[in-house]
């Protein structure tokens, strides 16, 4: 059987493969191999270095899932690769995504819930029908490319960026945000139906593929829009529904927490979170700064693996040597952390970011991060 026209890079070398996995798994079993790992969450980074488009990545699952294979052997980082976007189980509940030249996927057009009584009529789609869907048809069309002709780096992964914000989009962000304080019920109706169609996607996953590491993002349930109290009800409470009925349909036990944007004042809440052994914690910021590292190793480094967050401005705004700097702090005050440490940053690498910023991180992962 001939290759696909999307295999344009040669075979990952096994060697360093394999040195990565052995690497990459050492937090999780408590044998810290080499050096501290890292992880800039590359996405259309990947495509954009190896001459292809953002676009092109989102519209291809297989090149985008290669693109990272290769982007990770040039920088030396995971042993894994993913692919995905903010705005996903959506397109199954009646929104229209969009394929953008410059940004991710976005909702576009009239959205399915235009007022408290559309909630009612939303439909709840079952694992079958979620497994014919497009969302699903995208990640199965990548993993199975990459189980076939890359399969050392096959981890099937279900994304979920995030609850909150897919929940807000059914309706548009601004309604959703004066639905939380006029409207809690209807928004809670929307975070249900989010919520279960996304864990029918866990399902699925884990039906096709046998498991499926689970990401799940705090996003818009974050201190710059909600208070904690809100962050809690429409946030990690329907995150711990959710992990917890997809691990009992066939999900995880990988799970990698991403919360994106300022946790100042909620941070703390998310330690009833629900935790596997196999557990990242990555908290992107507090206030403007970077999620101090030794705040973030204090509160979850017994409960999981800590994952820094380099400002995201920084890697595309700064030099090489600011860059560096900040790694090499971060490094040195997270490196010990009981259940081991990723260096990473705070949220996806942007798309053009020099790829000097991201040698920067792991030079001084090489140099400082050594165990």
């Amino acid at each position: 059987m001939s290759a696909p026209s999307e295999i344009y890079f040669p075979e990952i070398n096994k060697d360093w493969h394999a040195h990565a996995t052995k690497r990459f798994a050492g937090p999780f079993v408590g044998n810290k191999f080499d050096r501290v790992d890292v992880d800039p969450i590359l996405l259309p980074h990947a495509a954009i270095i190896n001459g292809f488009t953002l676009k092109e990545f989102y519209e291809r699952p297989k090149l985008g899932l290669a693109s990272v294979c290769w982007a990770n052997e040039i920088y030396d980082l995971l042993p894994v690769t993913h692919w995905f976007y903010s705005n996903v189980w959506l397109r199954e509940l009646g929104c229209k995504l969009e394929f953008k030249e410059t940004l991710p996927p976005v909702v576009t057009g009239e959205r399915p819930v235009k007022n408290p009584e559309d909630a009612d009529k939303l439909r709840i789609p079952d694992v079958s029908e979620v497994a014919k869907g497009p969302t699903f048809s995208g990640f199965a069309e990548g993993y199975d490319f990459i189980k076939q002709y890359f399969p050392n780096w096959f981890v099937p992964i279900h994304f979920t960026f995030c609850l909150t914000a897919m929940a807000a989009e059914l309706v548009g962000v601004d309604k959703f945000m004066l639905w939380t304080i006029k409207q809690p019920k209807i928004c809670h109706k929307l975070m249900e139906t989010v919520m279960e169609t996304s864990t029918n996607g866990a399902i699925a996953l884990a039906n096709r593929y046998g498991f499926c590491m689970m990401v799940i993002g705090g996003v818009l349930a974050n201190s710059d829009l909600l208070p904690p109290a809100k962050v809690k009800e429409f946030g990690m409470d329907y995150h711990i529904k959710h992990v917890k009925k997809a691990f009992k349909g066939g999900g995880g036990p990988q799970l990698w927490y991403h919360l994106c944007g300022n946790h100042a004042r909620d941070y703390m809440i998310w330690k009833d979170e629900f935790f596997s052994p196999f557990t990242v914690m990555h908290i992107g910021y507090m206030g403007k700064e970077s999620f101090p590292v030794p705040e973030a190793v204090k509160v979850y480094g017994k409960m999981a693996t800590v994952m820094s967050s380099v400002d995201t401005k920084l890697m595309y705004r700064g030099t090489p040597k600011e860059v560096y700097d900040v790694s090499k702090k971060m490094i040195l005050e997270g490196k010990d952390s009981p259940n081991g440490f990723i260096h990473g940053c705070a949220c996806e690498v942007p798309a053009y970011t020099p790829p000097g910023n991201i040698y920067a991180m792991v030079k001084a992962a090489r140099e400082w991060g050594k165990y």
